[in-house]
């Protein structure tokens, strides 16, 4: 591994690190701030969320236009894409993400305070992953993209600004400035929140973790003869990529996702021990883990076609403002609307 590459995957680990203690200490998650808002009436968590997609975008932007990152090497903003697979993709993420009780990025957080059902989640969820980009559901989802795909000139919000006559800088200042002021007035816009310190400075930090991730890999690993990929906080692709380096990684090469991984366990593991929060968990009944396996199953799948998860493309695609991000989120949204509420609401298990 050469010396950028090195660099790249140190910048990962340390951002895990961070995200793992913060994640632990806050509970930051797309979900838990979902049921709390929808089912409970008590928005501080989904106010820390739009808190941290706010810094976000304001600090990603502020690198992309500045020319720091070139933000079209990422995923987000490839020349072609399958909005109708995205927005299914989203949909199975957002429901398995309520099956599950958690995300992804959840998971690993809980895993590192003892919680073995996390465990389960982790392993199934990147084996379904795995299964989707490269194994034997990976066909099918490619005749689908195959068959949906499209290559639309316009690729983000400032792109389609600019359709309208506005300059590039001016479009990329004045989405990123509605937005982000938009959700940041939001988040602040509720008395609770305004004293609930922990979760602001948690929105805050994922925020600018996220610009973090797009300095490490777009910045640091800028190499013209061993590029790395451009990428930052992302959840599905990382799990399956650390599950196989874990079992094969001879011939097999780190890189900032699977560092990544391996911090955010880690740095929720020392903060759980350091805080006393470690202790152990399980599963209460049968009933209760294949829930939790279906969940995961379709959070791996559904997020490996909808290109990330709720931090993937939750945080990290909507700080690019590239319009397939938004389509994915959509769905995920709508998927944990119908987890948490109507005629497909996940019931609570009784003895969970």
């Amino acid at each position: 591994m050469d010396s950028v590459a090195t660099i790249v995957v140190c910048a990962g680990l340390l951002i895990g690190l961070a995200y793992g203690a913060v994640g632990l200490l806050s509970g930051f998650c797309l979900m838990s701030s979902l049921r709390g808002w929808w089912a409970e009436g008590d928005s501080r968590l989904i106010r820390s969320y739009a808190l941290a997609l706010g810094v976000a975008i304001v600090a990603t932007q502020l690198l992309a236009g500045s020319g720091v990152v070139d933000l079209t090497r990422s995923i987000y903003l490839q020349r072609s894409f399958s909005a109708p697979l995205m927005f299914f993709g989203g949909l199975l993420f957002g429901y398995g993400m309520v099956l599950s009780n958690g995300c992804g990025s959840r998971a690993l957080v809980l895993l590192g305070r003892g919680n073995l059902r996390s465990l389960v989640v982790v392993i199934v969820l990147g084996i379904a992953a795995q299964m989707t980009l490269k194994g034997l559901i990976a066909p099918a989802r490619v005749v689908l993209l195959q068959a949906s795909q499209s290559a639309p000139t316009v690729l983000s919000l400032p792109g389609l600004l600019s359709t309208f006559g506005i300059g590039e800088a001016f479009a990329r200042t004045l989405a990123a400035a509605v937005i982000s002021g938009a959700l940041i007035i939001f988040a602040f816009a509720h008395s609770p929140f305004l004293r609930a310190w922990g979760q602001i400075a948690a929105g805050i930090v994922v925020g600018l973790l996220v610009a973090a991730g797009w300095f490490a890999t777009g910045y640091l690993g800028a190499d013209d003869f061993n590029p790395v990929a451009v990428t930052s906080l992302t959840f599905i692709a990382p799990v399956a990529d650390a599950l196989q380096y874990a079992m094969l990684s001879t011939g097999l090469t780190l890189n900032f996702g699977i560092a990544m991984v391996a911090g955010v366990f880690a740095g929720s593991l020392v903060t759980a021990l350091v805080t006393r929060r470690f202790h152990w968990e399980g599963y209460t009944s049968p009933r209760h883990m294949l829930r939790s396996i279906g969940g995961a199953a379709l959070m791996g799948s559904g997020g490996a076609m909808a290109y990330g998860c709720s931090v993937g493309q939750g945080l990290t695609g909507l700080s690019t403002l590239a319009l397939a991000s938004f389509v994915a989120v959509a769905g995920i949204l709508l998927g944990s609307a119908a987890g948490l509420r109507g005629v497909l609401r996940v019931q609570p298990l009784a003895t969970a």
